[in-house]
């Protein structure tokens, strides 16, 4: 069975993918950069059931590549994320984030599926995340891409069951982990933030609640969401949505009903 990740280079991915080394898959891994590429071609450089290649699936040329492959499981795990206030965020920022998020993540679906629908079999696995419904201040452009994904996902999903009952279309929400990738959201805007921002005063005050938000929500390991995904991956009838952790899962619903 031939499984392809998206974005395969660290966190969440990596957690899955290294749980799928000794099964027998032959495992596509795909990153977006060439110094990704060699990164991840140096990690898994013995293992023979492993093939490396570079993929931005922004962009129309790598995203050939994968026209010929025949495919059973797609991960769709490529994210990239911008931190900043909606009334002042860069725009070339708000762009790459649905660019990558969103469109690139679709177009490549739309080029998996063609190959699925023709063979009547096949199974896409998104990575949403808790983000699209639980909403925070500061990150709001990369939580509006995957609150598109969680919609997006589930009209995908209706659709295809007019078709086939054999393809799968999974929706994956992890919550906080502690994984880097929060950091870095949290973390980039202060770049231009520090020289010009409406909330330029308030930085200190910023950075204190995000450091505190992480601190508490960031403690469950890794696996509580890699166990949801293996089950995504193996199970016969998966469900439509997995979420970790269950802790979090409970805090989205407590914000649905105070926001509504």
């Amino acid at each position: 069975m031939n499984v392809l990740f998206t974005g395969a280079r660290s966190g969440i991915a990596k957690s899955t993918i290294d749980r799928l080394l000794k099964k027998d898959y032959t495992i596509f891994l795909t990153v977006r950069t060439d110094k990704q590429l060699k990164s991840i071609e140096k990690e898994y450089k013995d293992i023979k059931n492993v093939k490396c290649f570079k993929l931005d699936i922004t962009d129309n040329e790598d995203r050939k590549k994968i026209e010929k492959l025949d495919i059973d499981i797609l991960v769709s795990n490529a994210s990239v994320c911008y931190g900043g206030s909606i009334s002042e965020i860069p725009f070339e920022y708000v762009r790459d984030n649905f660019n990558v998020n969103v469109f690139g993540t679709f177009e490549l679906i739309q080029i998996v599926l063609k190959n699925m629908i023709k063979k009547d079999k096949g199974r896409i696995i998104i990575m949403g995340s808790l983000a699209g419904v639980m909403p925070l201040n500061f990150m709001g452009v990369y939580c509006s891409t995957k609150s598109a994904v969680n919609t997006l996902a589930t009209t995908l999903k209706n659709e295809m069951k007019l078709i086939s009952n054999n393809i799968d279309i999974i929706l994956i929400e992890p919550g906080l982990y502690h994984t880097g990738f929060n950091q870095l959201m949290a973390e980039n805007k202060y770049d231009w933030m520090q020289k010009s921002s409406y909330f330029k005063k308030q930085i200190p005050k910023i950075k204190a609640k995000e450091k505190l938000i992480f601190e508490l929500f960031e403690k469950e390991k890794l696996n509580s969401i890699t166990d949801k995904i293996i089950e995504a991956i193996e199970t016969d009838k998966p469900s439509f949505i997995y979420r970790a952790p269950s802790s979090h899962v409970i805090a989205s619903k407590i914000y649905d009903l105070l926001n509504r």
